[in-house]
């Protein structure tokens, strides 16, 4: 839902001059748009095909889908890295629209192609993170579960894109991108646990168990365990999304605008 809500975002921004255009620019883009969620769900597949054929233990490949679920969270909800890819990957988008519909010499046709690629880069990317990071889950909680929770998903965006591309109303973006950052750093440090325990499991890494009683449902519901791997991996995962917030804050206090301080 997070990463639906973000190629909303890319889309609003690349359609709201187009859709006060005579020449219709809006419609490759939208085009370019169906096309890659068709494209994800091709990527998913062949993602699929390709754990499937991996001649390795079930606990290696949990271990290793898991551990490329955290790197892909991390990254997500770094804010540096997020920061960058709204002045860096949405400017690259605007300026090569812009240079596709200004351009004198580029036929009709030619500007069609271009801003159905356009369309179709800005969201593949989203769709792209999503399937690598639904892999670890797939495997530990089965087809199902994980493609009732995608459809729940992209169910709520199409309601977002129903509201802001049809009926023209604008919703508090930044709270719900904070709203859903908030849900992604709860998964954060529960996939951070079972990661550690996957790992631990396929003796990729030591347990050094802790003698600490907890209630089975932090197992559960927060894979929370009694081993000193797992509970420093939580709390170094969880310091590093709050130190890059916090770093990043400051630094925009200080009046200092790199590259990377968030907004």
């Amino acid at each position: 839902f997070r990463e639906g809500l973000e190629a909303i975002l890319v889309l609003a921004a690349l359609t709201a001059s187009l859709v006060r255009t005579t020449e219709g620019y809006w419609r490759p883009v939208a085009i370019g748009s169906a096309l890659s969620l068709l494209a994800t769900i091709v990527t998913w597949f062949l993602v699929v095909g390709i754990l499937s054929g991996i001649s390795a233990s079930e606990l290696d490949i949990q271990a290793a889908t898991g551990l490329l679920a955290v790197i892909v969270l991390l990254v997500i909800m770094n804010w540096f890295f997020h920061r960058l890819y709204w002045t860096g990957w949405i400017a690259m988008h605007n300026r090569r629209k812009r240079d596709l519909v200004e351009s004198p010499e580029k036929s009709h046709r030619a500007i069609f192609r271009g801003l159905m690629l356009v369309g179709f880069t800005s969201v593949y990317r989203e769709g792209f993170e999503v399937v690598l990071f639904l892999q670890n889950l797939r495997l530990r909680a089965g087809m199902s579960a994980v493609m009732t929770g995608a459809l729940i998903g992209v169910a709520l965006t199409a309601i977002v894109a129903l509201i802001v591309f049809v009926l023209n109303f604008r919703l508090p973006y930044r709270r719900m991108l904070v709203f859903t950052g908030g849900m992604l750093g709860a998964v954060l440090v529960v996939m951070v646990g079972e990661s550690v325990q996957e790992m631990q499991q396929a003796h990729w890494l030591a347990t050094s168990t802790l003698h600490l009683s907890m209630p089975e449902w932090l197992n559960t519901w927060f894979a929370i365990y009694p081993s000193m791997q797992s509970l420093g991996a939580q709390v170094l995962a969880a310091a590093a999304v709050l130190g890059s917030y916090g770093f990043a804050r400051y630094l925009r206090s200080r009046g200092r605008n790199i590259p990377g301080a968030c907004q």
